[in-house]
């Protein structure tokens, strides 16, 4: 069992409910920020009238240590039009960080640490046993496959999400965790297809 830390945003309670067997989806992100205390800087943000934010329900550092932001009965605001069945997970990763959107700087390149994946594979075991129906997984990217305009050229676009990217190993997670991977079958498609 992985030690996890519990660190509730301050708005967490203002999340909506939901029962354990609502939840049958893992989304995992990367961070696109340089540390975990800027991560958390952006998770506290208030950015709706209910008085809540963007953030995950758990975020992983690079040394593998795990913290809670919200907990996996309430609903997180990670991915579009995915919440109400989803858990988010955040591994502290400096992805396009701080040029997200220019189209010079689409190379994510740095390498997820075998601390955190380990983290990551020990969390994920952890949630199939908290929560019954979770049985499937996907990236950010494999879910918001929006594109905007690049911020150096506005004739040109990039995608709004690229998380976890292109280094995170899914070899080395889908095969443990058990979990069947969905994949979007065609750019802002709502069908998915699902994929070993």
């Amino acid at each position: 069992m992985p030690t996890i830390h519990d660190q509730p945003l301050p708005y967490a309670a203002k999340l909506p409910e939901r029962p354990a067997a609502a939840v049958t989806l893992v989304v995992i992100h990367c961070t696109e920020l340089p540390d975990l205390a800027t991560a958390r800087e952006y998770g506290e943000k208030v950015l709706y009238d209910s008085g809540a934010g963007n953030s995950g329900h758990y975020y992983v550092d690079r040394d593998g240590t795990t913290y809670r932001y919200v907990p996996g009965t309430r609903v997180a605001h990670h991915v579009r039009g995915w919440n109400p069945q989803s858990i988010g997970i955040e591994l502290v990763n400096t992805g396009r960080y701080p040029d997200w959107f220019d189209s010079r700087r689409q190379t994510m390149t740095e390498p997820y640490p075998a601390a955190q994946i380990d983290a990551l594979r020990a969390l994920l075991a952890q949630l199939r046993e908290e929560f019954p129906g979770l049985h499937e997984i996907a990236g950010h990217e494999d879910l918001d496959t929006a594109r905007v305009a690049a911020s150096d050229d506005p004739a040109r676009t990039v995608p709004r999400k690229l998380d976890p990217g292109p280094l995170f190993p899914w070899d080395a997670i889908v095969p443990a965790c058990g979990l069947e991977r969905l994949r979007q079958t065609a750019p802002n498609s709502p069908r998915l297809a699902p994929h070993a």
